[in-house]
């Protein structure tokens, strides 16, 4: 009997064995290059086996060749892609704005993969039946020096304009820091160095004030941080003649930077489970016309105490959208065929429809008329809403019912009202739902 070939891995041509280790995690390449002095070269090159990671992993999402013009290591960009990854979906803010009157920081915000850029968007609800506005917010890329851009338009009104091209730079636009607090927490800061680190790259070593000797630096090494700079900056000018001068000047700039703030920190949570699954049909961000006859965001979660559902809002202010709408710990569904009465409850109910409805001919899908099944609610918000604790009517504890429907979204009601409000995705499948061809 013949004995088999067994080729190692060093006879395979050279693109076969950069095949191989596209397929391999940045540290299982680390640990293969250990095991030969001849694997080295190979693990490192960046023009073939970096460029084969980036493109299996983000060649169908965006173009890496693009990134930074071209101009960057393949390695550095599967580094900062592989943390910028996880900002891909929805976000909404938490805590209480600091935002100045004329700049609202928005609620929800929605990520997706651009040509060489991430851009994150603004999404809410618009007033034309179930329409979603998109505007611009967050623009965040590499330069051809490998350096970290972020871009904040903080009124959203370049909505015209390509996110992301060299010209939309050139707009009304913030330079921000995103500061990432592990998986699911990021901050956006406005970045009130950037103006004057500009200035000094320009030529001006002078700083702000024209005449004044102070000893400053340009920004180190491509990809150090502003503290670093800081601190060089600071040491050098106390070393410098006239330092108690340079500081105090230094100590005025940074006061007078700080007044032409235009963005004040926000903070972003990631909404991890956005859409429904077969064991949480109903889990995910959701849109309805209310009973006040707008369009409303809802966010249902499950957790160990059931399912709840809230309007996306801010999460620190009382009694605010973010209220609970309904909650039940039992999310067991009851399956057609329904008993009469649970037919007359559904049958007697009258669906909210748009504004638009009467002038359009508004109709809903024919699989809204089609129940599968329905869960009942019996909600209780005793320690959630202020206030209500003891009280001999407490609107908030009340019975009601969830319709869900053959095409998979759902609509809800409660026994004391004779309406139902209808749910829609906000999106599918990673993209946006009815947006208007406009935006």
């Amino acid at each position: 009997m013949a004995e088999p070939n067994l080729n190692s891995f060093s006879d395979f041509p050279e693109d076969v064995q950069f095949c191989i280790l596209s397929f391999l995690s940045p540290t299982e390449i680390a640990n293969f290059a250990s095991t030969s002095k001849r694997y080295a070269p190979l693990c490192q090159s960046d023009s073939k086996l970096w460029h084969s990671l980036c493109d299996r992993r983000w060649g169908s999402k965006t173009q890496i060749n693009k990134w930074g013009n071209g101009q960057i290591s393949y390695k550095l960009l599967y580094k900062t892609l592989n943390k910028w990854e996880n900002l891909i979906g929805f976000w909404r803010r938490c805590g209480q704005s600091q935002q100045k009157e004329t700049v609202k920081p928005p609620s929800l915000v929605f990520f997706e993969w651009g040509s060489s850029f991430l851009s994150g968007w603004r999404v809410s609800p618009s007033q034309n039946a179930y329409s979603v506005i998109k505007s611009p917010f967050l623009w965040i890329s590499i330069s051809p020096e490998g350096e970290i851009v972020n871009y904040l338009d903080p009124e959203g009104q370049n909505k015209n304009k390509l996110f992301g091209e060299l010209g939309y730079l050139d707009m009304d636009v913030v330079p921000v820091n995103v500061n990432f607090i592990g998986d699911s927490h990021f901050s956006v800061e406005e970045n009130v160095n950037f103006a004057y680190r500009r200035s000094l790259s320009s030529g001006n070593l002078k700083g702000e004030d024209n005449g004044e000797d102070i000893v400053s630096v340009e920004s180190g090494s491509t990809g150090s941080l502003p503290e670093t700079f800081e601190i060089y900056q600071y040491y050098a000018n106390r070393m410098s003649p006239g330092a108690d001068r340079a500081i105090r000047r230094q100590r005025r700039r940074e006061k007078e930077k700080q007044g032409k703030k235009r963005w004040e920190t926000e903070h972003f949570l990631k909404i991890v489970d956005s859409s429904p699954t077969l064991d949480r049909p109903l889990q995910g961000l959701w849109k309805g016309i209310c009973e006040d006859m707008k369009l409303e965001f809802y966010l249902v979660a499950y957790d160990e105490f059931g399912i709840s559902c809230r309007r996306v809002g801010d999460l620190s202010e009382r009694r605010s959208s973010s209220t609970p709408v309904f909650w039940t710990s039992d999310p067991t569904f009851v399956e057609s065929p329904f008993p009469t009465e649970e037919e007359y409850i559904y049958d007697s109910r009258i669906h909210i429809q748009p504004p638009e409805a009467a002038n359009l001919d508004w109709k809903f899908p024919l699989e809204n008329d089609v129940v599968s099944r329905i869960m009942y609610i019996n909600s209780s918000y005793d320690l959630v809403i202020l206030g209500v604790e003891g009280a001999s009517v407490n609107p908030w504890r009340v019975e009601g019912r969830v319709w869900q429907y053959r095409n998979g979204t759902f609509g809800y009601g409660f026994l004391r009202d004779h309406f139902i409000v209808d749910l829609k995705h906000i999106a599918k499948n990673g993209c946006l739902l009815d947006i208007p061809v406009d935006l």
